[in-house]
């Protein structure tokens, strides 16, 4: 069998693993516990973790600082077992270390946050992630105590094991990205339609209320407010939950799924755990037709056409 088919094979056999569901939701509800714990400062603290404000996911970035760090660790204890780093080799190793100790435990946080939720078989994968990790932070933990205590040769043997098990870590974070989605953008980015297309009858609208419509087999959500009419893209960037079953708070686009909250003028988050925003398009009446077009630009301010406008 191929090194292809035996990684298939592993990764299959953790998406059926059961026995990860109770531990699993253990693990979610501490996590919710947690952030319920924080009070009114839970929401920016998720939305902080998330990555809202960066417009893509924080987890990806912050876990380069252990694998990067532990990689340098390991080439420095190798020159230092070999004699030929120099006398500063051994306490720039001990460094990185210390360094990669406290990425991974940034990491950890924006995992932990990004992964409560993920369902099913990406939920357990997740969870075989986050244990592989916290035992390669374990031993690395181990190895910098070691480190101060003078014990190089093992502190050198527990941060390779360390490094070991982080690569299969990473492999697994690998498929909860890119088999998984978890992390990934889910929304429609197709520049279609290019003009002006009829999607909904004028009385189809409801004030104040989302209303899905589709365009060339693409969902859409259409809202009415104050004699205008929004349109942006209809499946959330988060996990691609359907947004024309949500709902509007304080004239924003709620996902029904995990709550991420939307402006309608510019697609923007402005609330997590979505991080990437929705597409936009322009609309306008036409002979009591709602028409939309695919904006270019869709982080400027959503183009609408009044009731008003349309009638002259």
């Amino acid at each position: 069998m191929t090194v292809h088919g035996l990684l298939e094979r592993a990764l299959g056999a953790v998406e059926r693993w059961q026995v990860l569901d109770a531990p699993g939701y253990q693990v979610e509800h501490g996590v919710s516990l947690t952030f319920l714990l924080a009070g009114r400062y839970a929401r920016p603290l998720q939305d902080l973790l998330h990555g809202v404000w960066l417009g893509h996911p924080l987890h990806p970035a912050l876990v380069t600082v252990p694998v990067g760090a532990w990689a340098a660790a390991l080439v420095l204890d190798g020159l230092d077992a070999a004699g030929r780093g120099g006398p500063g080799t051994g306490q720039a190793a001990r460094t990185v270390v210390g360094i990669g100790v406290a990425g991974a435990v940034a990491s950890a946080a924006t995992g932990f946050t990004d992964w409560q939720h993920a369902h099913d078989g990406a939920r357990r994968v997740g969870l075989a992630h986050a244990a592989l990790n916290s035992t390669a932070l374990a031993l690395y933990a181990w190895s910098l105590r070691d480190r101060g205590r003078g014990r190089a040769r093992r502190a050198r043997l527990s941060g390779a094991a360390g490094f070991a098990v982080t690569l299969a870590s990473s492999w697994l974070g690998g498929a909860l990205a890119y088999r998984h989605g978890l992390g990934t953008d889910h929304a429609d980015r197709s520049p279609e339609p290019r003009r002006f297309t009829a999607v909904a009858d004028e009385s189809d609208l409801v004030e104040g209320e989302a209303v899905g419509v589709e365009v060339d087999g693409r969902p859409l959500v259409l809202v009415a407010q104050a004699g205008t009419v929004r349109a942006v893209g209809g499946r959330c960037p988060h996990l691609g939950a359907p947004l024309g079953e949500g709902w509007l708070h304080r004239g924003e686009l709620v996902c029904p799924w995990h709550g991420s909250r939307f402006d309608l003028d510019s697609g923007e988050p402005a609330q997590g755990p979505s991080t990437a925003p929705l597409p936009c398009y322009d609309t306008r009446l036409r002979d009591g037709r709602v028409e939309v077009r695919r904006r270019a630009h869709w982080r400027t301010p959503t183009a609408v056409t009044t009731v008003e406008e349309a009638s002259r």
